[in-house]
């Protein structure tokens, strides 16, 4: 999950981002910008930086997996004996 203090920082910026005369409304728009963001993010399918790595490694191995498979099922191929014959 995201960390806690990245929607904090985007509360604050946008709490900056009112006008003056609308300071005392700041701490309530804070808390709802942030409230608002957790919840249309926490909606999304999103994974960690680290599950992502991870799982980008797992692919590399299984296409590098893949392709040797391959390779040997091409070698065991080309040494099978061809027939002549059709069969019959």
């Amino acid at each position: 999950m995201i960390d806690a203090r990245v929607f904090d920082d985007i509360s604050n910026t946008l709490g900056k981002l009112l006008p003056p005369g609308v300071s005392d409304m700041k701490d309530d728009f804070e808390h709802n910008a942030k409230a608002t963001l957790q919840s249309a993010l926490g909606k999304l399918d999103l994974v960690t930086r680290e599950e992502f790595d991870v799982q980008s490694e797992v692919l590399l191995n299984t296409r590098r997996q893949l392709k040797e498979l391959e390779e040997r099922i091409q070698q065991l191929e080309a040494s099978l004996p061809t027939s002549s014959s059709t069969g019959g």
